[in-house]
C-alpha cells in the first residue's frame, strides 16, 4: 500500500470502531472523523496525509527497502549525515503545518519503532521470537503507513508507591494472563494522545521497574488495534467549543484529544509482543536502541517550527497596532529569537555530531537534544506569556465572526482597525494569538510541552547525572592546584 493519501486515513478511520466514552456519550460505531471532537484533528491529520502525495512527495516519502512503494520517511533508517537532514526535513514539513501544536503526529513514534526495529538482535537475547515480532510489525505500520499513539504511566493515583502498589496492584495495565495464543492485559493506562483517530497504541515501559516478582506483570512492550475487544478509551472533554475556524483558528484545527486508556482483558497475541516479564530489557528500552534519540530529533523540529511561528505571531502583532518602535517590544522580540536560533543550534549540533550505535543506525548526538528537551519546556512558558503582553487589553474584546461580518461590521471597521490593517483581517489576527495564548487550547499546549518528556525535575537529575564532566572538573582542579 504505501503512503497513505487523506482519504485513505479518512475511510480507514470511518472502518474502525473504537470503543470511546466523551462528553456523556459512548461511541462504538465508528465514523469519529465526523464528531464535533474529532472532526477538525481527522481533517488536520488528513492534510497531513496528502502533503505525502504533493509536492513534498520527495521529503516525506522513501522507497521502502521490502516493497519498494513510497513510504513515509520517518521510517529511513539513517546511515548518512544527509539521511538525517532529510529525516528532519520531513519533520520540519509536518510540523509547519499546524505552528508545532500537533504534538503527536505519526513520525514522532515511527521515529522510534525504527530506532526499535534496527535493534531487534537486542530484544532477541530475552526471547528470539520478539524481536522477530519487532520486525515483522515495524514493517506492517510502515507499509500500511498505520498512525500509532501510545501510552506509559500508569494512572494517577497515589504517586509515593510503585505501580505494582497501588490499590494492591489492580489499578495499572498489568498482565493477568498467557495462554497458547498471547497474554491477557488487565487495568489502565494515561495519557494517550490522538488515541480515538489512531490506528494501533503502543503499550510501552514507562517508569523504572524493579527486578522483583511484583514488577513482572508490569514489564512488557506490545502493540493492540484501537478497537481490540476489551479496549476502552474515555477522551477527556474538548478545548474547543464549535465556534469555527474563525473564532478558534487554532483548537478547530489541531485539537488533540488526550485518553485514558482502560484494558479490560485484552487479549494481545504473542506475534504483538516485544517484550514480556524482562525488567532488565524493559529499563534499557528506549536508550539502549537509540530510540529517544532519534524521537527527540523529531521533537526539536517541532518545537523548532512552534517557536518560528510565535515569533512570526509576535511581528505580526507587532506591526499590526504600531509597537515595534518601542524597546521593551523589541526586548522581547529578541528573546524570541534567541530560541528559535539557539534550538537550530541545537539541531545542527546533533547533527553533525552524529555517530553509529551499536546497530548500524546514525544517530544525532544525544547531549544537545537532551539538553533541547530540557530547555524548551521552560522556555515555551514564555512564548504564550509575550503574546498576552503584546495583546494586552487588545485580546479580551475580541467580536464573534458573526458580530465582525454581521450588524457589528461598521463598528468593527472602525474601531478595530490596526495601523496597517482593516478591522477583520485585526480581529482575525488577534483571534489567533488569542488561541495560542489565553484560550482553553493554548492552556493545553503549555501543560502538554512542560509534561512533554515527563518530570521536569525528573530529567533534570538525568542530565546531571549522565553529562560527562569529568574533563571539564579536572580543569578547574588543574587550576586550583597550579603553583606558577
Amino acid at each position: 500500500m504505501g503512503a497513505r493519501s487523506g482519504q485513505d486515513f479518512i475511510d480507514r478511520l470511518a472502518q474502525r470502531h473504537p470503543h470511546v466514552q466523551i462528553d456523556g456519550e459512548t461511541l462504538t460505531d465508528g465514523g469519529l472523523h465526523r464528531h464535533p471532537a474529532f472532526a477538525g484533528l481527522a481533517r488536520s491529520y488528513a492534510a497531513l496525509y496528502d502533503l505525502q502525495a504533493g509536492p513534498e512527495r520527495d521529503t516525506l516519502t522513501f522507497a521502502s527497502p521490502s516493497s519498494g512503494e513510497r513510504v513515509a520517511t520517518s521510517f529511513l533508517v539513517p546511515r548518512t549525515y544527509e539521511d538525517l537532514v532529510k529525516r528532519r526535513t520531513a519533520f520540519s514539513t509536518w510540523a509547519n503545518y499546524s505552528f508545532g501544536t500537533l504534538g503527536r503526529t505519526g513520525d514522532y513514534l515511527n521515529s522510534g519503532l525504527m530506532a526499535l526495529s534496527e535493534a531487534s538482535s537486542w530484544f532477541s537475547e530475552s526471547n528470539k521470537e520478539f524481536g522477530e515480532n519487532l520486525v515483522r510489525y515495524v514493517e506492517k505500520v510502515r507499509e500500511e503507513d498505520l498512525l500509532t499513539t501510545h501510552t506509559l504511566i500508569p494512572p494517577q493515583v497515589n504517586r509515593s508507591v510503585a505501580a505494582s502498589q497501588q490499590a494492591g496492584g489492580t489499578l495499572a495495565a498489568r498482565v493477568v494472563a498467557e495462554d497458547d495464543n498471547g497474554i491477557v492485559v488487565r487495568g489502565a493506562r494515561m495519557v494517550a494522545t490522538i488515541a480515538p483517530i489512531a490506528d494501533e497504541i503502543l503499550v510501552f515501559p514507562s517508569t523504572v521497574l524493579r527486578n522483583t516478582p511484583e514488577d513482572e506483570p508490569y514489564s512488557y512492550a506490545f502493540a493492540v488495534p484501537l478497537d481490540a475487544p476489551g479496549l476502552r478509551l474515555i477522551a477527556r472533554q474538548p478545548v474547543l467549543h464549535g465556534r469555527g475556524s474563525f473564532d478558534e483558528p487554532l483548537a478547530s484545527r489541531f485539537e488533540e484529544s488526550d485518553a485514558l486508556v482502560i484494558f479490560d482483558d485484552v487479549h494481545v497475541p504473542y506475534e504483538r509482543v516485544f517484550v514480556l516479564r524482562d525488567t532488565a530489557i524493559c529499563n534499557q528500552f528506549y536508550t539502549r536502541t537509540s530510540a529517544t534519540a532519534h524521537m527527540t530529533h523529531q521533537v526539536a523540529a517541532r518545537t523548532l517550527a512552534k517557536s518560528e511561528f510565535y515569533l512570526g505571531l509576535l511581528s505580526a502583532m507587532a506591526e499590526s497596532i504600531g509597537i515595534g518602535q518601542f524597546g521593551h517590544i523589541q526586548e522581547d522580540l529578541a528573546e524570541v529569537i534567541n530560541i528559535v536560533e539557539i534550538q537550530k543550534a541545537l539541531i545542527q549540533s546533533a547533527e553533525t555530531q552524529a555517530a553509529v550505535n551499536d546497530f548500524g543506525v546514525l544517530t544525532p548526538k544525544w547531549e544537545p537534544l537532551n539538553t533541547s528537551r530540557n530547555w524548551f519546556p521552560k522556555v515555551a512558558q514564555r512564548l504564550p506569556a509575550i503574546v498576552r503582553k503584546f495583546g494586552a487589553g487588545g485580546l479580551m474584546g475580541l467580536p464573534g465572526a458573526e458580530d465582525v461580518f454581521g450588524a457589528a461590521a461598521d463598528d468593527v471597521a472602525t474601531y478595530l482597525q490596526g495601523k496597517a490593517i482593516d478591522g477583520p483581517d485585526r480581529v482575525r489576527l488577534f483571534k489567533l494569538a488569542f488561541d495560542a495564548s489565553i484560550s482553553s487550547f493554548a492552556g493545553r499546549q503549555t501543560l502538554y510541552e512542560n509534561f512533554f518528556f515527563g518530570d521536569p525535575v525528573r530529567m533534570a537529575g538525568a542530565l546531571a547525572n549522565s553529562y560527562d564532566r569529568t574533563e571539564l572538573t579536572q580543569r578547574v582542579w588543574d587550576f586550583v592546584k597550579r603553583e606558577d
